[in-house]
């Protein structure tokens, strides 16, 4: 089998926001390869979180792959703004659209934009739903929670939903990438990381505790 290359993705809705800017350079400072944004309008989801603005003051102050998740309605309308602001990975909801169509004009309308395209689907979305998809993105994230708050209990079903992609991306040898987001900690991260992903979205694991360095490398100790 492959080695593959495990990256942390921290994500900020889990930060101190009268304190982003240190937040960011701490998880920088461990060796995060990504930052995870959740924008949510209150819509798609029953939470607002933040949106272009802190994408774009945030996006140039580290060199990490600003990783932005919309859960929001209507996502095409704000993907140049996202993209100006300095995304550098797009991701939205397969439950954004009703149709195949609409969902493909949004994928190659990202990539126009010379950026990464990524879909995802909420947990009660059946994953067969995005192998169609697969040789279109460049990431498929797998919520593991229901989206729209942090710190909640991981779904052990979605282990399953992780290996069914793995199995596929690798038969077809494609540069897709696997994210997972919700309830990863160091009992979670390890069985994710067996079930074929390749980046672990942590939030309130990470952020708030006076020990992240330590906690950011039980992530990795997955051997």
């Amino acid at each position: 089998m492959k080695t593959r290359n495990i990256h942390i993705a921290p994500s900020l809705l889990a930060a101190d926001f009268s304190q982003l800017d240190k937040e960011v350079q701490r998880v920088a400072s461990l060796g995060a390869t990504y930052l995870h944004y959740d924008v949510m309008d209150g819509h798609f989801v029953p939470n607002i979180s933040f949106g272009v603005p802190v994408v774009a003051s945030l996006s140039k102050t580290h060199s990490m792959i600003n990783d932005v998740h919309l859960m929001i309605n209507h996502p095409e309308k704000f993907i140049d703004a996202f993209v100006k602001a300095g995304a550098q990975i797009v991701t939205f909801h397969y439950e954004s659209f009703a149709n195949d169509d609409q969902r493909l004009q949004l994928i190659h309308q990202i990539k126009k934009l010379g950026i990464k395209a990524g879909m995802s689907i909420k947990p009660l979305t059946e994953v067969d739903e995005m192998i169609p998809y697969l040789k279109e993105l460049d990431l498929v994230l797998i919520m593991s929670v229901e989206p729209g708050f942090g710190g909640q209990l991981f779904l052990k079903n979605s282990l399953d939903k992780i290996a069914v992609l793995r199995q596929e991306i690798d038969r077809l040898q494609l540069p897709c990438l696997i994210e997972v987001d919700g309830g990863i900690n160091d009992l979670t991260a390890p069985l994710c990381i067996k079930a074929g992903v390749d980046i672990l979205v942590a939030g309130s694991y990470l952020f708030g505790h006076d020990d992240m360095t330590k906690r950011f490398a039980k992530l990795l100790s997955h051997e």
